[in-house]
């Protein structure tokens, strides 16, 4: 099956009476692409963190596109919308240039639209993620790639509770650590913590779609020498020390393990823990403290809140906002904690 395309360049002040007029001729929704988007942090429903890219969007005004059933009559449907366009003016609206354009778009495209909206994002001073189809050419130097395919389970990496594990990892690894991962997911921490120069990695998960998934994406990313996947309940039967344990977990489930974790770890080991809302912090760092830890660094990240100077939170900050301290009631910002195990 063949769909037309039908793309209006317009302003943002006929936006809505040429989505009326689309709607109209047979569409039952429209895309609108407007380049002032590209001006905000984009997260989906689920958090995770995207950013768009300025060449799909016009340098100027705003295209506006619908998709009807491809048929001998378009042209004509074409005909009827550039002349309703051109009637806006009667009614004081400025459209642009108004110009309309016309593409077949065949269905299997529609499979694979969704690719547009993944590109490579920068997640730590080393470290950058990128879809697996994208051609991304490092831009700085001792920049590091993990490739992902946001096709399979668990995600794209970019989950606010990711990126600051991985940018915790990225200030903590020196190179030659050795690394527990719990529940890993993707692996992505895993990945990260072999690339940034840990000398061996255990990467756990209970769930067998989430060690499939880990084994595929270790392997995509060239580090199975260093990185190894096994099917685990948290840290259960696991011996140490080790340097570093790192956890993107639910507080309800680092509260379970900590005590694991300390006896896993080496004196002066690094416990990095994420998967944290603001409202289980106290409960965590209390976790953590009586099981002989102590907190080092902590990283938040929000973007709803406002400094006493007025200024916004955004992106990572390391000093939680007095609001988020101060408000149980507000479900809306992260924590990861990094504690260091106490020396005997």
């Amino acid at each position: 099956m063949n769909w037309s395309e039908i793309s209006v360049h317009t302003t943002q002040e006929a936006i809505e009476a040429v989505s009326n007029i689309l709607q109209e001729a047979g569409a039952s929704g429209v895309v609108i692409e407007d380049p002032e988007v590209l001006k905000r942090e984009w997260k989906d429903r689920f958090g995770e963190i995207y950013q768009l890219s300025a060449k799909d969007y016009p340098s100027e005004g705003v295209i506006v596109k619908a998709y009807l059933l491809a048929s001998d009559q378009i042209q004509q449907t074409v005909q009827h919308i550039e002349q309703a366009i051109r009637s806006l003016s009667a009614y004081g609206i400025e459209a642009g240039s108004g110009s309309v354009s016309l593409a077949e778009v065949q269905e299997e495209d529609w499979a694979t639209a969704w690719k547009k909206y993944y590109k490579p994002v920068e997640v730590s001073e080393r470290i950058t993620i990128t879809p697996t189809w994208e051609n991304y050419v490092p831009e700085k130097e001792n920049e590091l790639i993990i490739e992902l395919d946001p096709g399979m389970a668990f995600g794209t990496g970019t989950h606010p509770t990711t990126v600051m594990c991985i940018r915790a990892l990225d200030e903590a690894i020196a190179g030659g650590e050795t690394v527990i991962d719990v529940g890993c997911g993707t692996g992505v921490l895993s990945i990260a913590a072999a690339k940034l120069g840990a000398s061996s990695v255990r990467a756990l998960d209970l769930d067998e779609v989430a060690v499939q998934s880990a084994r595929t994406n270790v392997e995509l990313n060239g580090t199975e020498n260093t990185v190894t996947v096994a099917q685990n309940n948290l840290l259960d039967g696991i011996d140490g020390p080790v340097d570093m344990i790192v956890a993107n977990i639910l507080a309800e489930v680092i509260v379970l393990f900590v005590e694991d974790a300390a006896r896993a770890l080496k004196p002066n080991g690094l416990f990095i823990t994420s998967g944290i809302i603001t409202q289980k912090e106290a409960e965590v760092r209390e976790a953590m403290e009586k099981a002989g830890f102590r907190i080092t660094d902590a990283h938040y990240m929000h973007d709803m809140y406002e400094k006493e100077d007025g200024s916004r939170y955004t992106d990572t900050d390391r000093v939680a906002p007095p609001s988020i301290r101060d408000r149980g009631d507000i479900d809306s910002g992260w924590v990861c904690l990094v504690a260091q195990r106490k020396a005997e």
